[in-house]
């Protein structure tokens, strides 16, 4: 784990957050005595959604409509 002065952080905070990276942690301190822990924000990229990519995963049943005929009055 990577060490900076508070006096450092607070000059070059900037670059320091943006030098971060992924599981590294930078522990700050003031004179000697550790104050504060900087480590990056986790980011959770999700995969771009598809059309169709749940193809398969539901079933209709062929007698699902019998619902139907309890909205029938508001219905067109």
């Amino acid at each position: 784990m990577a060490s900076i002065s508070l006096e450092q952080a607070q000059s070059e905070l900037p670059k320091i957050i943006s030098s971060l990276k992924a599981g590294e942690t930078i522990l700050i301190t003031d004179r000697g005595i550790p104050v504060a822990r900087l480590s990056p924000e986790v980011r959770h990229f999700r995969k771009r959604r598809q059309p169709g990519s749940a193809l398969g995963r539901l079933t209709v049943l062929s007698d699902d409509d019998d619902h139907l005929v309890d909205f029938a009055d508001y219905m067109p």
